[in-house]
């Protein structure tokens, strides 16, 4: 059984949504128009939010910026995404067989991930053991909420 756990914010209970999951810190045109592209797919969107700790453990001290339920209060209202969920565990829990466990109820459609995500290949296995499509989209060149605090600070 997975030590992760889905903390429902706007609730989807339909299977086949294509499922997204990121931290999604300062909300830039990056991934309103990731956001987007997955919907466009003709899937219904569920985003998972990374928790605050979980998000500390791997960016450092100083992020995330806004508190989950925030970053998940904006996401929700967006246009483009049918349901919501904060995802929260130990950091330590971020192998394919964790989100396996955490999707596996929701009977995903598809996983999406951006190109040159680090975790892409553990996605698309997760993917495949779901039953599910793996979507690899196009990263928005330039956006990125890491660029966005650094240039704050810089």
């Amino acid at each position: 059984m997975s030590s992760l756990e889905a903390v429902w914010v706007q609730p989807y209970e339909q299977p086949g949504a294509a499922v997204v999951t990121g931290v999604f810190d300062i909300l830039h045109v990056g991934h309103v128009r990731y956001l987007r592209s997955v919907a466009e797919r003709g899937l219904p969107l569920v985003v998972g939010v990374e928790d605050d700790p979980r998000v500390r453990a791997w960016k450092g001290p100083s992020r995330p910026l806004n508190p989950a339920a925030e970053r998940a209060e904006v996401l929700a209202e967006l246009r483009s995404v049918s349901g919501v969920f904060i995802v929260t565990g130990p950091p330590e829990a971020h192998g394919p067989e964790d989100y396996i466990d955490l999707l596996a109820p929701m009977q995903p459609g598809a996983l999406a991930h951006t190109a040159g995500d680090p975790h892409a290949g553990g996605r698309c296995a997760a993917a495949a053991l779901l039953g599910a499509r793996c979507w690899e989209l196009e990263m928005i060149p330039g956006r990125s909420t890491t660029r966005i605090v650094n240039a704050g600070l810089g």
